[in-house]
């Protein structure tokens, strides 16, 4: 395995740290905090303009799996609300390999931009993970096109999409993973109702109800029927890719309440930290082999990689926060904007947020399963 960044790649990395430095302002992450939306619009449309975005989106112009890992990293790292523009840049890898020219048309210049965001409509109520349970019926309409019905949920930024990729069931009476169709749905659909879920994390999520949403032909993302493989490709890049670096942030913030406060003094803080250094530079190492794997065409090895990665990093910075909010007693349990708060209240804040950071992309047990069962080959949990 090769690590090491090309000079070209290294100019990427610079050119994004550029657009951070010039961006990422005080008030950006006041209102991603008030809205619970992890958004940046300035920030992504300078990457835009760059062309940053386009090469850093996988299969796209020079856009290769090291690139979107480079500037993905580099704003997960600078603690920028990256999840709008990380969904989005998936959402055209998927759309650039199984979608139609047409398709490509409406959707990847606007993402490409930074002007246009995307949302994944997979999660159902009842369904959790198990994504072959998905009740959302997409049915054939009298004169052509498609009538859709049910309800997805954890859409998270489907308040501000202008697109969501959205798993159906088109034959309830198909077996295994047949009988599934996806969409790339316009959310500016008649029929669509979107409703704030409030996590524990400060961030919105989203409840969309799809009743009797007629949507084309055109809008089809894959073949009918055969919308599992267009699910596999999403799986592919959404898992290890990304949401590995949390603790990067939480270490910086940490180190400077720590030394402003004298409790860099204290072994057992002293203890802490390295451990979360040396957990933080693990995840990245699997996080790059993910990345290495998928640049080099093992899409089956980089999906159990990434999940992986996923865990690990994912589980490491849940420990982390909890033990730091421990480590600094009452002043960890205080938020943004009250005196005394620890590292200004992002200690709080790293506590709640990496609780569902175990939950997105696949709950730590659907990774689990996948390790098992693609990597070591046990057979099916079920």
């Amino acid at each position: 395995m090769d690590f090491s960044l090309s000079a070209d790649t290294v100019a990427l990395r610079d050119e994004v740290r550029a657009v951070i430095a010039a961006h990422l302002r005080d008030d950006v992450l006041h209102e991603a905090h008030v809205s619970g939306t992890n958004i940046a619009p300035d920030l992504y449309r300078a990457l835009g303009e760059q062309g940053i975005i386009a090469r850093s989106v996988v299969g796209i112009g020079t856009g290769n799996a090291m690139d979107c890992w480079v500037t993905l990293s580099e704003l997960e790292r600078a603690g920028v609300p990256y999840d709008a523009l990380a969904i989005a840049m998936t959402a055209a890898a998927v759309v650039n390999i199984a979608g139609t020219e047409r398709q490509k048309e409406q959707v990847l210049p606007g993402i490409l931009a930074g002007e246009a965001f995307a949302c994944f409509g997979l999660t159902e109520p009842d369904v959790g993970s198990d994504l072959r349970s998905v009740a959302t019926r997409s049915q054939r309409a009298d004169g052509g096109g498609w009538v859709i019905n049910g309800t997805k949920v954890w859409t998270t930024m489907a308040h501000v999409a202008d697109w969501c990729l959205l798993l159906t069931r088109s034959d309830p009476t198909a077996q295994s993973y047949r009988g599934f169709t996806f969409f790339l749905l316009p959310m500016s659909s008649p029929g669509i109702t979107v409703e704030p879920i409030w996590t524990m994390s400060t961030e919105r999520s989203n409840t969309v109800f799809l009743d009797d949403v007629p949507v084309g032909d055109e809008w089809v993302l894959g073949e009918p029927e055969e919308g599992w493989r267009t699910l596999g490709v999403l799986l592919s890049f959404e898992r290890g890719m990304s949401n590995t670096g949390f603790g990067v942030p939480l270490l910086r913030r940490a180190l400077a309440w720590a030394g402003e406060t004298g409790r860099i003094d204290d072994p057992i803080v002293r203890d802490e930290l390295a451990r979360v250094v040396i957990d933080n530079e693990v995840g990245k190492l699997l996080t790059q082999r993910t990345v290495w794997l998928n640049a080099s065409g093992a899409r089956d090895a980089a999906a159990v990689a990434g999940s992986v990665a996923k865990i690990f990093a994912t589980e490491a910075y849940q420990r982390a926060a909890a033990s730091l909010q421990s480590a600094a007693a009452p002043a960890g349990l205080l938020g943004f904007g009250e005196p005394g708060a620890a590292a200004g209240g992002w200690i709080d804040y790293d506590a709640r947020h990496s609780v569902p950071q175990t939950l997105q992309g696949g709950t730590s047990e659907i990774n689990r399963n996948n390790i098992a069962e693609r990597g070591i080959g046990f057979p099916r949990a079920r």
